[in-house]
Parts: C-alpha cells; structure tokens; sequence
C-alpha cells in the first residue's frame, strides 16, 4: 500500500515537472522557436483549437518562422491568434497563402521581464510538487491503523526525499532557461 502511494506520488510530480518544463519552452528567447506557439489557440468556426493542429511550422531564419495552414480559410484567425498572444511580441504578416512571423530583437529590458515570467511559472511548479506532497501525505497517514509506525516514518522520509528531487529539477530547468533568456 505505501509502494502504491510512492508510486503515484513519483509518477505526479514527474508530471509536474515535464508541465513546468513545457511552460518554460513557451517563453521566448532571442530566436524564434516553434515552440513557442505551441500553446497559441485559434478561433476555428467557434472552437480554441491549437495552432499546431491547423497549420504546418517552419523555421527559415533565426528570428523568422513561418506558418503554413492546411486550411487557407484559418488564414486570418491564425495571423489574428499570433498578433493577439501577450508575450510573443511578434508581429504576423499575411501573403495570401502563409504566415511570415518575425520576432523581434529583445532588449535588455524584455529579457529581464521573461526571466521573471520563467520565475513565477517554476515557483507555481514547484507549489504543485508540494501539493502533491502534502496529498500523499495525507493518504500515508489515512494508512496509519493498517502499517507498522516505523514504515509510516520511513515512507514519509522518502516522500520528502522524492520531493526535494523534483524540486531541484525545477530548479535546474530553470537556470538553463534564465541563462538562455540572458545570453545576448
């Protein structure tokens, strides 16, 4: 019972962390990514449907990408859904046929900015690492009549351990990514 408590704990917090690395990849950097439009909804025929599932991305130049549509008719809600993302700073044109999307170059300024964005998105990460923490917690003492006390400490001791690991792997992402958005 407490291997199965372990177990969903490991598997939750590895979640959360992969969640927290996602986010991170959506910030930008100094180039353009096609990941960062990952996460960009557009407005098909009433619907948020994600770009990547209406057009096809492709990244020319550094700070260039274009976007493709498999349906001509999504052209405007997609260069639309680029102009109107907060954080992106992109500006879309549109030729008839595709999107050209240039990023533009980040001031010192912008890229202190992302660097608090990335802040923020890892401490809530790491506030759901805990939550998930403070659950199995609960679910362990839930277990107390039926498992010796020594077990009860030692799982709760490898509960902590478990969490401390993710933690710093949230930390390690995101010093990679600060270090990314402060290269010049």
């Amino acid at each position: 019972m407490i291997a199965d408590v372990m177990a969903d704990a490991g598997s939750r917090m590895d979640r959360a962390v992969e969640a927290a690395k996602e986010d991170f990849a959506t910030v930008r950097t100094g180039r353009a990514n096609p990941q960062l439009f990952q996460k960009i909804l557009v407005d098909y025929y009433g619907s948020p449907t994600p770009l990547a599932q209406l057009a096809s991305l492709a990244n020319p130049e550094a700070r260039s990408l274009i976007v493709t549509p498999y349906d001509k008719s999504a052209l405007k809600a997609i260069e639309q859904a680029i102009r109107d993302t907060p954080n992106l700073g992109a500006n879309p044109t549109n030729d008839g046929n595709i999107v050209r999307v240039t990023m533009p170059e980040l001031t010192e300024e912008r890229r202190k900015e992302f660097v608090k964005i990335v802040r923020t998105k890892a401490e809530d990460a790491k506030v759901h690492v805990r939550g998930i923490r403070r659950k199995m917690k609960d679910d362990l003492d839930t277990l107390k009549s039926e498992v010796g006390e020594d077990e009860l400490v030692r799982a709760e001791k490898e509960l902590d351990a478990l969490t401390r690991a993710h933690v710093d792997e949230i930390d390690e992402a995101l010093k990679r990514k600060e270090a990314e958005l402060l290269e010049v």
